[in-house]
């Protein structure tokens, strides 16, 4: 990538951004991680070679390019600040932590600083993720494209100019596979209802779900259209989609819940 990194942050998440980066070429000698837990700096190290420090306060007055916030949004307010001084030198800082407006970055970097607010979900921990990201009007046009090299590292990325929508985002994508994982749970009971043996209805649910959602990417078809061409009329999906997209079906379920994580999504921010 040949821009210098800094990774706030070696979690799960974190991980899986320096895992993406390094498999599409940086330099691990352009990475720092911060990172005090000794398991999580450890693996960095081990698997990566890259340079992993506890806290801030260990950090060189170096100019990296970004600062990637990847950390639990409850520690944020005692450690932001911390790399005001990274930001007075040009950084942009990406933060993926949930609830956590840009005006608390501004706040705690500085009201001049470059800022992209985003909000992946966990498919990215095997590069399958979607993000969503918003940026202040600090952010320069260089910044926003290093940004987004930065993102796609983890899956698809698509950006909003209107932050409050990110409670949106966070509500479909960010929570979504939640109802995906709860899909197959259902299913998988189901087809144990039915009569088939837990093994066999959880592997027919989870590969059936799977399967459809790889089916979805590839395909120039959107997701009614699939589901037409696998609906024979009178037959048992037809039967199924009857229940499924009756009024108070699985449509109405969805906006409902949806609406619900987006209005906790605006009260946690």
């Amino acid at each position: 990538m040949g821009d210098r990194l800094l990774l706030v942050g070696c979690g799960k998440m974190g991980g899986a951004m320096l895992s993406g980066w390094i498999e599409r070429g940086a330099d691990p000698g352009d990475i720092t991680v911060i990172e005090p837990h000794a398991a999580s700096a450890a693996a960095a190290r081990d698997a990566h070679g890259v340079r992993v420090l506890e806290t801030a306060s260990n950090l060189p007055d170096e100019s990296p390019a970004v600062v990637v916030f990847a950390v639990k949004p409850q520690t944020l307010p005692d450690m932001a600040s911390d790399y005001a001084p990274v930001a007075a030198r040009g950084a942009v800082a990406l933060s993926i932590a949930a609830g956590r407006p840009i005006a608390f970055f501004e706040g705690a970097l500085g009201a001049d600083a470059a800022v992209v607010r985003s909000m992946p979900n966990t498919p990215a921990a095997v590069g399958r993720g979607i993000t969503a990201a918003c940026a202040n009007p600090n952010v320069s046009d260089a910044q926003r494209a290093l940004c987004q090299r930065l993102l796609t590292a983890i899956g698809e990325v698509v950006w909003v100019e209107d932050e409050s929508l990110i409670d949106a985002v966070t509500a479909v994508s960010g929570s979504g596979p939640a109802y995906v994982f709860l899909l197959i749970e259902c299913m998988t009971e189901a087809g144990i209802a039915e009569g088939l043996s837990p093994d066999i209805a959880a592997r027919l649910a989870r590969a059936t779900v799977a399967g459809s959602g790889e089916l979805a990417r590839l395909s120039d078809e959107d997701a009614a259209q699939l589901r037409i061409n696998v609906t024979s009329p009178g037959g048992t999906t037809e039967a199924a989609l009857g229940i499924l997209m009756a009024d108070d079906g699985m449509a109405a379920l969805m906006k409902r819940a949806i609406a619900a994580a987006a209005r906790r999504s605006r009260e946690l921010a």
